[in-house]
């Protein structure tokens, strides 16, 4: 029988292993942008188009390559990061397996340019497919400059699995930022179909999160400083009161290397433990520094995981700067209400000595020489025996006084009338003579009524609420309990679907516009949502590059809500925007009956309670809400009957 096992061509492998590196063009933008930064690049800058789908290219400044480097760099398992395993324990670098750029070159159209400061000439190579097409000299600048052209170009499965251009730009804008915050000391610039998203100089932590979030971050920052044997922690965490509803700012970069840890996470929540809303999530920006040999990174191919060796004491170090952070900086309520905050210690004082204060007497000091009012006290005493004996002695030395010192001239006191006076004129031995006037009382219940009491029915309340979560209503066949929250959420959602399809939104303009500021990534969905939320009542003077301006409202939205309700628009569309118009208007009415529902735990009036059942039964589909649960259920008169049955 003849052998079946064969080896597999290099080209094949390289599809293989391309299937786990390289997912989507925000994989191809990690692996090159780690690579300009291990080159020790000062100068980085990304240009893709089409979200990275036709073009993805990043040129640095940085050390370069040799014409053999650039020729075997695309082989697999060629690196030179590492030489031996036992450096896996010491990396100072974000790639070592060698097999980023064998990945990408067999899976799209590769160009490359390098040059080295000390050489004349570089090199340019061309691949398509892992084949190499063509390597010649170049003159170049000092530096290297990859550029990927039509990614998933041979397997077109996966190419037809991209989302749209949205979804796959904000993935891109995820990389992109994580790098760029990583590594603050080196300039970065984000170009995307010709125009510049990101232009960052170099700077440092606070300037580098302001430049990539938006202007209006840095008043959000609470810094987070704690060094330890163990681990070194500094970054910022956000202020609770601008948590938000989705996770997407919250980095923890460990030795300059994005991570994703739901258990680092849970100390940061466990820090803000009574400080946020339910559903909230605050914003944070962490960098530890551990050191390299307690930590192993090489357990995912996206290198966003890694095991360290003692977890509990990172947890409870980075749980407790992060508390201690928010204390400080008067962030997390005191009990202490009266304590007063210019007392308290700073924290870098710590170390400080205390130091013996110095007393300086003045011994010529007499109180009665200069002042008017003391020497009109010293001639009224001279006449007087008011002062006491020891008076004049002690004078030179501060003057100090005995008790009865001030009795020779006390200021004269107006007779008043005793007590007893308030009574003159009653007849004590008759007290029925004397007379009455009505008194009132402050806590007494002042009511008043728009209609005479004849004129007002009186009419049996109908609607009843329980634990401020249901809403019981009699029928004729026995009665109906209904989810407060569910119904109203389809209330809305029927009145918001209507605005936009059929009838024209109202909107109530603002005295004052509104100013509201977001990252990058979205303002580029809120740019695209902008014709759907016209329609619904938004009206948008303007829109730059971190904020827009908002003039106009929906009339059944407060000034208040309008943050929450884009806020949750955002983050209900932040796995992209339904392609056509009717699911596109779909999923913005579900997402703003969401956030403006009444919330379970809501008192509601009986007035309320009535307008809410009523408008719940006039919905084209009251059995359900907008997300497919029962707003309703029915309790029959027999049910109830079979309850008390014996």
């Amino acid at each position: 029988m003849s052998s079946i096992i064969q080896l597999l061509p290099d080209h094949v492998a390289n599809q293989i292993a391309a299937g786990e590196v390289v997912q989507r063009p925000a994989s191809v933008v990690k692996e090159l942008l780690e690579n300009a930064v291990d080159a020790k690049a000062t100068d980085i800058k990304l240009i893709i188009k089409d979200a990275g789908k036709s073009l993805v290219q990043v040129i640095d400044n940085g050390v370069g390559m040799t014409v053999t480097d650039a020729r075997l760099c695309f082989a697999r398992h060629a690196t030179s990061k590492i030489r031996q395993a036992e450096d896996l324990f010491s990396l100072g670098t974000k790639g070592f397996r060698g097999e980023a750029l064998a990945s990408i070159a067999a899976i799209a159209h590769m160009e490359m340019k390098t040059k080295q400061d000390q050489d004349e000439l570089g090199t340019h190579i061309v691949i398509e497919g892992s084949k190499f097409i063509s390597q010649e000299v170049a003159v170049l600048p000092k530096g290297t400059s990859f550029a990927v052209k039509n990614l998933f170009f041979n397997i077109p499965a996966r190419r037809n699995f991209l989302k749209s251009d949205t979804v796959e730009f904000r993935h891109v804008m995820d990389e992109f930022q994580r790098v760029a915050l990583a590594h603050p000391n080196i300039h970065f610039s984000f170009y995307h179909n010709g125009s510049e998203m990101y232009n960052l100089p170099a700077a440092g932590y606070r300037q580098r999160i302001v430049g990539i979030m938006s202007g209006k971050t840095n008043e959000k920052l609470v810094p987070v400083n704690e060094d330890t044997e163990i681990i070194n922690v500094q970054g910022f965490v956000c202020k609770p009161e601008f948590a938000k509803k989705n996770r997407g700012e919250q980095f923890f970069f460990v030795n300059d290397r994005f991570i994703k840890s739901s258990f680092l996470h849970h100390a940061v929540m466990s820090a803000y433990d009574g400080l946020l809303k339910d559903g909230s999530q605050p914003s944070y920006f962490l960098y530890l520094q551990v050191p390299p040999n307690t930590i192993d990174i090489n357990i995912h191919p996206t290198k966003t995981e890694i095991k360290f060796d003692d977890e509990q004491a990172l947890y409870a170090i980075l749980r407790a700067s992060i508390k201690h952070s928010l204390g400080q900086f008067n962030v997390a309520p005191v009990l202490d209400f009266d304590r007063d905050a210019n007392l308290d210690t700073p924290y870098h004082y710590k170390d400080v000595e205390a130091e013996i204060p110095t007393i300086q007497v003045d011994g010529t000091f007499n109180p009665f020489t200069d002042d008017k009012t003391n020497q009109h006290y010293s001639k009224a005493a001279s006449g007087s025996s008011g002062y006491s004996s020891g008076a004049s002695s002690s004078s030179s030395s501060g003057a100090s006084f005995s008790g009865s010192s001030y009795s020779g001239y006390s200021k004269r006191v107006e007779p008043t009338a005793s007590w007893e006076s308030l009574y003159v004129g009653l007849d004590v031995e008759n007290p029925e003579s004397i007379e009455s006037s009505p008194f009132t009382f402050e806590n007494e219940e002042v009511t008043s009524s728009l209609f005479d009491d004849e004129e007002v029915e009186q009419a049996t309340q109908k609607t009843y609420q329980i634990h401020k979560k249901y809403i019981v209503s009699p029928i004729k066949s026995g009665m109906i309990i209904v989810d407060q929250q569910r119904a109203h959420q389809r209330i809305l959602y029927e009145q918001f679907l209507l605005n936009m399809t059929v009838n024209q939104a109202a909107s109530q303009q603002l005295l004052f516009p509104l100013d509201l500021f977001y990252s990058a990534s979205e303002m580029e969905l809120i740019e695209e949502l902008k014709p759907s939320l016209a329609t619904t009542g938004f009206v948008f003077d303007e829109s730059k590059t971190d904020h827009v301006v908002i003039s106009g409202i929906p009339v059944n939205i407060t000034e208040s809500e309008v943050p929450q309700v884009i806020e949750q628009l955002l983050s209900d569309l932040q796995d992209g925007i339904p392609a056509n118009s009717y699911s596109q208007n779909d999923t913005i009415a579900k997402s703003m009956a969401k956030s403006l529902a009444v919330k379970t735990g809501s008192y509601l009036t009986e007035k309320e309670q009535d307008n809410l059942v009523n408008g719940l039964f006039a919905c084209k589909d009251p059995n359900i809400s907008p997300f497919q649960k029962p707003t309703f259920i029915t309790m029959r008169v027999e049910d109830i009957d079979k309850k008390f049955a014996l």
